[in-house]
C-alpha cells in the first residue's frame, strides 16, 4: 500500500512538474493571493473600513507582481524602495484628485516616466509600475487629501505583508527555481518518450493525434530547456557546474527531438515527408504504413518503455541491478554490433535511443553527481569516460562575452515605447472623460498594458483584441458573482483571493484568462464598494476598447514599428546566428578550432523565440490574410527545422576533442560551405528588399556527392550521420529561399551569372 500511495504522489509530483515548470505559476498565484489574505487580515485587526481593504488589496498585489528580480537581496532592496515610491504616487495622486486638468497632465508625464525607467533593468521596471498602479489605485477609491494617513497606513501594511510572504511563507530563491525546472524537465522529457511511444503505436486513424502529442511535447521540453538557460547564472555558483547543466540540458534536448525524428522516419513511407513532419501545421504521413516489422515494434515498446524509466527514475531510490541491467542495454546500442537485425531505418531508432540513454547518463551525473558504476559493462564504461572528457573540456573552456548592440535616442524600444504610450494615454484620457469622468482611467490601464512586452503594433493589435475578449467574458462573471455574494464582505474577498490566483496561475498561458479574472474580481470589488450596477460594468467593457484603439492609434502613427518591419529584423538575427552556428560547427567537424557552440545555441534559440512571439500578429487566426499566415507559419517551421539540425551537427562537432575513434573530415568544409553561403545570401535579400545586385541561393549536387565516393571507410560513421543532417539543412534553407522571394539558381544556370 505504501509503495502504491508513494507511485501515486511520485506520478501526480511529475504531472505537476511538467504542467508547471519550476512551479512557477503556483508559486506566483500563492505568494500574491499570500499577500492580500495577509493584507485583509492586518487591515481587519487595526479597523480598516471597506475603502481601506480594497485600497490594501490592490496596493499588495502591486507590491508583489511588479518584483521580478531573481536574487532575495535585490528584492528585498527593490521593496524597500518601491514603498516610499508608493506613499508619494498616492500623495500627489489625492492632491491631484480636485484639479483635473492638472492632473490629466501629470497623469501622462508619469506614464511617460514609468515607462522610460524600463531601460534601467529590472528594479527601474518595478519602481515605474508602483508608481504608475499606486496613482491609479488614488483614482480608482478616489482618494482625497484628508484620507491620506489612512492610505499611509494601508500602503505600509500591504507592504509589510508582501515582504513576510515572499521571504518568508512562500520564499523562493533561484537555487529552488533551478531544482525545480531540473525536476520539470526530466517530467517533460519523460512526457516526451511516452508521445514517441504513443506514435510507434498509434494507426491510420490515431497518427494525426499521436503527431500532435509528439509537436506539443518537443515544444515544451525545448521551452523548460530555454528556462533552465535563463536561471543557471543565478540558481548556480559554480559557472564550472553551470555550463556542465547547460550541456547536458541541450544534448538531451538534441536526442529526445532526434529520436522523435528518426521514429517518424521508420513509421513514414514517405521519407520525404519527414522534413517538417515534427513541427506544427505539418501534414500527417499518407496512408499511415509503416516500415516496422511487428516483432521490432514489440523490442522498440520495450525499450522506449525502458528508456522513460531511466527518465524518471529518482536517484534516491533503490539502485538494483534491474535498472543497471536495462540502462547497460540501451547504452550497448551505441556500439554496432548490439543493434538488432532489422532495417537500416528501425536501426537508426535504437541507435537514437542509445543516444538518448547517454544523455539521460550524462544528465543524471549533471543534475545528481557521481552514480553507482558497480555494474556498469564495458558500453557504459566507454560513455562514462566520454562525457568525464567533455566535462573536463566545459571546465576548462573560456565563456566569450557578447557584444551588445546600444541604441540612442528615439530609437531606443524604451523612449519609442514612452513617448507612444503618452500618445496613446493622452488620447484614452480625453476620449474616456467623454464616455465617464468618473471612471475614465480604465482607458489609460488599458492603454498602458497594452504595450507591456510588445513592440510593433500588430502585437499591440492581437493584445488589445485580448483583453477586449477577456473583459467581455468577464463582465458577465462579473454579474453572477456579484449577485452571489451581495454585499457580504469576507465572502466577496475570498472571491477576489480566487480570481486573483486564478489570473497570475493563468496569466503565462493566456492573456484573455487573466483578462477575465481581473474583471471577474472587479466585478466583486466595484459591490464591495457600493458601486457596482450594469452599467459600471458596460462601461468597463467600452472603457477598455477605447484603451486598446487608443493604444493602436499611438503606435501605428507615432515613431511607428510596423509587424513586417520587426518581424524582417527578427529573421536577419535568426538567419545571422544560425549562418554562425553551422559555420562554428561545420568548421569544428572539419578539424577547425573549438568554438562555444553552446551560447551560439544559446543565442539562436533565443533569436527565434523573438520571431515567433513578433509573429505572432502575422500567424494569429483573426489576420484576414491567410496567405501571409500560411507563408509566415512556413518560414517560422523551415527555420526551426534549420535550427534542429544545426543543433544536432554543434552537439557532433563538440564530441570531437574527447572521442579518439571520431575524426574531424576536412571535406566537410566545402560541403557546408555552399548551406553557409545560401543563409547569408537569404538574410542579405531580407534585409535590403531593394538591393540593385541580385544575388541567387545555390543548388546543385547533394551535399554527399560533394565528398566524393570514399564517404565512410576512411572517417568513420560521424562523417555519415553528419551528412545526413547537413542535407537536410541545404534542404530546409533552399526551401526558405522560395517563400522569402529570394532567386533560386539551377544548376544550369549558375549562382551570380543569371
Amino acid at each position: 500500500m505504501r509503495s502504491g500511495e508513494r507511485s501515486v504522489r511520485a506520478r501526480l509530483r511529475d504531472h505537476v512538474a511538467a504542467s508547471d515548470p519550476g512551479l512557477l505559476r503556483l508559486s506566483a498565484g500563492l505568494r500574491t493571493v499570500g499577500s492580500l489574505a495577509l493584507t485583509l487580515a492586518g487591515l481587519a485587526l487595526l479597523g480598516a473600513d471597506v475603502s481601506q481593504l480594497v485600497a490594501g488589496a490592490v496596493a499588495a498585489m502591486v507590491a508583489t507582481f511588479a518584483i521580478r528580480e531573481k536574487r532575495r537581496d535585490r528584492q528585498a532592496v527593490t521593496l524597500a524602495a518601491g514603498l516610499p515610491v508608493a506613499l508619494v504616487s498616492v500623495t500627489l495622486g489625492a492632491l491631484l484628485n480636485s484639479r483635473v486638468v492638472l492632473g490629466d497632465v501629470f497623469f501622462v508625464v508619469l506614464i511617460f516616466g514609468a515607462v522610460y525607467s524600463r531601460r534601467f533593468g529590472e528594479r527601474g521596471t518595478a519602481l515605474g509600475l508602483i508608481g504608475f498602479q499606486i496613482y491609479f489605485l488614488s483614482l480608482f477609491v478616489s482618494a482625497t487629501v484628508p484620507a491620506l494617513p489612512k492610505l499611509y497606513v494601508t500602503i505600509a501594511v500591504a507592504f509589510v505583508a508582501s515582504a513576510v510572504v515572499r521571504f518568508v511563507l512562500v520564499p523562493e530563491t533561484p537555487e529552488r527555481v533551478l531544482d525545480r525546472l531540473r525536476q520539470a524537465f526530466r517530467a517533460r522529457f519523460a512526457r516526451l518518450v511516452s508521445a514517441q511511444l504513443e506514435l510507434l503505436d498509434a494507426g491510420p486513424d490515431d497518427i494525426e493525434k499521436a503527431l500532435g502529442h509528439l509537436r506539443g511535447g518537443t515544444a515544451r521540453l525545448h521551452d523548460t530547456a530555454m528556462m533552465i538557460q535563463g536561471q543557471l547564472e543565478d540558481g548556480t555558483s559554480d559557472e564550472a557546474v553551470a555550463r556542465q547543466v547547460q550541456r547536458r540540458v541541450a544534448d538531451a534536448e538534441v536526442a529526445a527531438e532526434r529520436l522523435g525524428l528518426l521514429l517518424l522516419t521508420a513509421r513514414s513511407t514517405e521519407r520525404a515527408d519527414t522534413l517538417t513532419l515534427h513541427l506544427p501545421g505539418a501534414p500527417a504521413p499518407s496512408g499511415g504504413g509503416t516500415l516496422v516489422r511487428e516483432e521490432e515494434t514489440d523490442t522498440l515498446r520495450r525499450d522506449l518503455a525502458a528508456l522513460r524509466m531511466l527518465v524518471l527514475r529518482p536517484v534516491s531510490g533503490d539502485p538494483g541491478t534491474a535498472p543497471a541491467h536495462v540502462r547497460n542495454r540501451l547504452l550497448g546500442y551505441r556500439d554496432e554490433e548490439n543493434l538488432p537485425s532489422a532495417s537500416p531505418a528501425v536501426q537508426d531508432v535504437f541507435r537514437g535511443i542509445g543516444e538518448a540513454a547517454r544523455a539521460v547518463l550524462g544528465l543524471r551525473t549533471a543534475l545528481d553527481g557521481p552514480q553507482d558504476e558497480s555494474d556498469d559493462t564495458p558500453s557504459t564504461t566507454r560513455s562514462r569516460e566520454e562525457l568525464d572528457a567533455e566535462d573536463a573540456a566545459i571546465a576548462g573552456a573560456e565563456k566569450s562575452e557578447a557584444e551588445r548592440e546600444v541604441s540612442t535616442g528615439l530609437n531606443r524600444p524604451t523612449t519609442r515605447a514612452a513617448v507612444q504610450v503618452a500618445v496613446g494615454s493622452a488620447l484614452a484620457i480625453v476620449g474616456g472623460e467623454f464616455l465617464s469622468d468618473q471612471r475614465w482611467y480604465w482607458a489609460v490601464l488599458t492603454c498602458w498594458i497594452v504595450f507591456l512586452n510588445t513592440t510593433s503594433t500588430g502585437e499591440i493589435v492581437v493584445k488589445g483584441s485580448r483583453r477586449l475578449v477577456g473583459t467581455v467574458l468577464g463582465v458577465v462573471a462579473g454579474i453572477g458573482l456579484a449577485a452571489l455574494v451581495g454585499h457580504h464582505t469576507w465572502p466577496a474577498f475570498a472571491l477576489v483571493l480566487v480570481c486573483v490566483f486564478a489570473m497570475f496561475y493563468t496569466a503565462p498561458l493566456s492573456y484573455t484568462l487573466m483578462s477575465f479574472f481581473v474583471t471577474a474580481a472587479l466585478g466583486v470589488l466595484y459591490t464591495l464598494l457600493h458601486t457596482y450596477s450594469m452599467s459600471v460594468l458596460v462601461l468597463r467593457v467600452e472603457e477598455t476598447a477605447l484603451g486598446a484603439a487608443c493604444g493602436v492609434i499611438a503606435a501605428a502613427v507615432v515613431l511607428p514599428v510596423g509587424t513586417d518591419r520587426r518581424t524582417d529584423e527578427l529573421l536577419v538575427t535568426v538567419l545571422d546566428r544560425l549562418g554562425e552556428m553551422t559555420d562554428a560547427a561545420v568548421g569544428q567537424l572539419s578539424g577547425g578550432a573549438a568554438d562555444d557552440l553552446l551560447d551560439k545555441s544559446r543565442d539562436l534559440d533565443q533569436a527565434l523565440a523573438d520571431l515567433r512571439a513578433a509573429a505572432l500578429p502575422l500567424t494569429h487566426p483573426i489576420t484576414p490574410l491567410r496567405t501571409r499566415r500560411n507563408t509566415a507559419q512556413y518560414v517560422v517551421a523551415l527555420l526551426e527545422t534549420c535550427a534542429y539540425h544545426t543543433r544536432t551537427l554543434a552537439a557532433a562537432a563538440e564530441l570531437l576533442p574527447t572521442h579518439p575513434s571520431i575524426a574531424a573530415d576536412p571535406r566537410l568544409r566545402r560541403a557546408g560551405r555552399r548551406v553557409v553561403h545560401n543563409i547569408a545570401t537569404i538574410a542579405a535579400h531580407v534585409a535590403d528588399e531593394d538591393a540593385t545586385t541580385e544575388v541567387e541561393v545555390e543548388t546543385g549536387p547533394s551535399i554527399a556527392s560533394l565528398l566524393g565516393p570514399d564517404v565512410t571507410p576512411r572517417y568513420g560513421r560521424i562523417t555519415g550521420r553528419v551528412l545526413r543532417h547537413l542535407q537536410r539543412l541545404d534542404e530546409a534553407v533552399v526551401g526558405l529561399a522560395r517563400p522569402l522571394g529570394v532567386p533560386v539558381a539551377t544548376p544550369a544556370t549558375p549562382a551570380g551569372k543569371g
